[in-house]
Order: C-alpha cells, then structure tokens, then sequence
C-alpha cells in the first residue's frame, strides 16, 4: 500500500505524562510542529496517528514586524514559530 506524500497526516500532541492533549495535521511532522509552536507549546512530542512514531521538536516563537506585501487587517508585529527537531521515539504500546 502505497502513501500518496501529498495527503495530509494527524499528529497527536503528547504532554509530559503520555497523555494525547491535541491534534494537528500536516504533510510533514515539522509542519504540525510548527502549528503546535504557534500556540505556545514548547516541549512538542507528536505521536503520528496509526503509528507508534514519536517525532520531538523543541519550538518557541518570536515577535516579528510583518511582511511588507501583508494585508491591511494584519497587526504590525506578528508571531513568527520556529522547532527544532531532536529525534524520534519509538512506543512499545499505543
């Protein structure tokens, strides 16, 4: 069974216990780490769904001016997210 690259995939977000708080969806694991980045959430473990792949991210996010082609409605400093990935874990159980 071939996976088409261009659908997208759930990640849950595990918090510190193990236990899955959020969803977020993305082609890669990085696209919904940056997602879970721009909401605050730093320490970011996401479980692909139907897998026992943990992908680690550290995130963080900084205020920056926006972008000269932004549109009118948008503020002039907004959040910029930004992860790092540390690895990949593998769960003995689901």
């Amino acid at each position: 069974m071939a996976e088409k690259k261009s659908e997208k995939r759930n990640f849950a977000l595990r918090d510190a216990e193990g236990n899955e708080i959020g969803v977020f969806s993305g082609k890669q694991p990085r696209q919904a780490a940056l997602k879970a980045a721009n909401r605050g959430f730093t320490d970011i473990r996401l479980r692909e769904r139907g897998t026992k792949k943990v992908h680690i991210f550290k995130g963080w996010r900084t205020q920056v001016p926006k972008p000269p082609n932004a549109p009118a409605w948008m503020p002039d400093m907004i959040w910029k997210p930004n992860v790092k990935k540390i690895g990949i874990e593998k769960l003995d159980k689901i």
